[in-house]
């Protein structure tokens, strides 16, 4: 006997599905009155991007409680995940160990935002081990042992990247996906 299954994605949550470099950028401005500025931004981490003197913060920061609670959802992405949901199986897949409080503010955040995916499709990981057949990431290090379709979300921090299929936003996301 036979089981077809939709085919799977996994999508990852910062500076995919939440606006993260906002947030720091936000941040540095209200705590330090330091502009970062996204342009200024091109193929850097935020640690590079700041003064000396505040490369050392973003650290403490993300490990502040309630950092990854309150980050903006990335524009188009509800919608999108709705529409991939009728297709595809849809995981979201975050590495939500490495940082104190992260993985309690991540699950309240998609409660909050992407209420329609259920707990038993979000995988809070390390590595990224997956068994699906494409990964949304805007880190390339996740795509090195996966070997379905990787699509490249692009951050500043990879737009010098060459070599992989690129989204650079969620109408991107859906022209690939969707409208097949």
């Amino acid at each position: 006997m036979s089981i077809t299954r939709k085919p799977r994605i996994a999508i990852d949550m910062d500076e995919v599905l939440a606006d993260t470099i906002d947030k720091f950028i936000e941040l540095y401005k209200q705590r330090h009155s330091h502009e970062v500025i996204l342009a200024d931004m091109h193929g850097m981490e935020i640690g590079q991007a700041l003064p000396p003197h505040l490369s050392s913060t973003v650290r403490p920061y993300v490990n502040e409680r309630g950092f990854f609670r309150d980050i903006k959802v990335m524009p188009g992405s509800q919608e999108v995940v709705k529409a991939l949901m009728e297709r595809y199986d849809v995981y979201i897949a975050s590495a939500a160990m490495e940082f104190k409080y992260s993985l309690e503010d991540k699950q309240a955040w998609l409660e909050e935002h992407f209420p329609f995916i259920s707990w038993t499709n979000i995988i809070f990981c390390g590595h990224k081990i997956l068994d699906v057949d494409i990964m949304i990431d805007d880190r390339i290090k996740n795509f090195v042992t996966f070997n379905g379709r990787k699509l490249l979300y692009t951050s500043p921090h990879n737009v010098l990247i060459d070599g992989f299929e690129r989204v650079n936003n969620w109408q991107d996301v859906a022209d690939k996906l969707l409208n097949r």
